[in-house]
């Protein structure tokens, strides 16, 4: 068995690694904090960030403590003029623009160029536009390192378009761009989660060319399973669905809704699916939610549901499996000082 660099199973309140890197990061669509702690677990100091929703805001803000805290349009914060210092001095500008409009999962075409509330409270928003904006503001920051994390659906059919167009401005904006798909479940996080991560250097450093390979070993979820305790009942209909389904399977007519294989990484969590137990007629609890998620046992959710957050955030250790070959690779490498 390989060692997981991470833990997937912690607590916040035992706190980050006291080893510190000395570098900062800066996020946007900043949403539960799943890459804030990523790049805490690392050994980076993280900012705070931007985010539209405010009471994802306010679940951040009592977990996080941010520095900056912007609870607001990123088309309104990248057109801002008073941006605090600490801004334009950024090791690394982080953000996972709205991915529904390219999921393969979703409309996909027939969402592209519309505006939509992407919950209710925020603004309307063309969300495949977003990702502009958020390069937009990296224009303007200029940090040593720009990365944009967004689902695998970016990467097929005719989005492939919208890759082609995202590398020309990341270019035009000063970067030299690289394209990666990458796997959680590879990476020490019991879940099936793949991701692509645009990950821009500054023209003007020269850096070498980042390898990201991850190999440790699948966590199933017979690992994070607590088996027969006492649960909320499901539904009659959730309840007929679950005794005709097999393991592994899915739980009535939606495929993502799934009676969970105790042998095998758990598939992607997403926010609107279910995931039941493959042996005790139950939803998953929120511990098994979180540490399937890498998100800590003790995070406070407020009135948030988990599973919506752990499916909307980018797995913790996920970030931090990156944001440490990136120290490694280029920073430590490269002894780049700050400023």
């Amino acid at each position: 068995m390989s060692k997981h660099l991470f833990p997937y199973k912690w607590n916040l309140s035992n706190g980050y690694p006291e080893k510190k890197n000395g570098l900062k990061v800066f996020g946007t669509f900043i949403c539960g904090g799943g890459s804030t702690m990523g790049y805490k677990l690392a050994g980076f100091e993280h900012l705070g960030g931007v985010e539209i929703d405010p009471p994802i805001a306010d679940v951040y803000k009592t977990n996080h403590n941010p520095k900056y805290l912007f609870v607001e349009d990123i088309r309104d914060f990248a057109k801002r003029l008073d941006y605090p210092a600490d801004l334009y001095n950024l090791d690394i500008l982080d953000g996972s623009p709205p991915c529904s409009s390219f999921s393969m999962a979703g409309n996909r075409e027939k969402d592209w160029g519309k505006t939509k509330v992407f919950r209710e409270g925020q603004a309307e928003q063309r969300l495949d536009d977003l990702f502009f904006d958020y390069i937009a503001l990296a224009k303007k920051l200029q940090p040593k390192v720009v990365i944009a994390e967004n689902v695998k659906g970016l990467i097929q059919g005719n989005a492939k378009a919208y890759v082609h167009r995202i590398k020309k401005e990341f270019e035009a904006a000063g970067y030299v761009v690289q394209l990666f798909l990458l796997n959680a479940a590879s990476m020490g996080v019991p879940q099936k989660r793949e991701r692509v991560f645009f990950i821009c250097q500054r023209k003007d450093l020269n850096l070498p060319k980042l390898k990201l390979e991850f190999s440790e070993d699948g966590i199933p979820f017979s690992d994070v399973d607590e088996g027969n305790i006492p649960c909320k009942q499901l539904s009659q209909g959730f309840a007929n669905d679950w005794r005709e389904s097999k393991i592994g399977g899915s739980v009535g007519k939606f495929f993502s809704n799934q009676k969970v294989d105790p042998a095998s990484v758990l598939n992607t969590i997403a926010s609107g699916t279910y995931k039941f137990h493959w042996q005790y007629p139950r939803e998953l609890t929120y511990s098994e939610f979180a540490k399937c998620g890498t998100f800590p046992i003790d995070y406070n959710f407020k009135s948030i549901e988990p599973k919506y957050l752990i499916g909307m955030s980018v797995p913790p250790v996920m970030t931090a499996q990156i944001a440490n070959q990136i120290y490694l690779q280029w920073f430590k490498t490269a002894n780049l000082q700050r400023g």
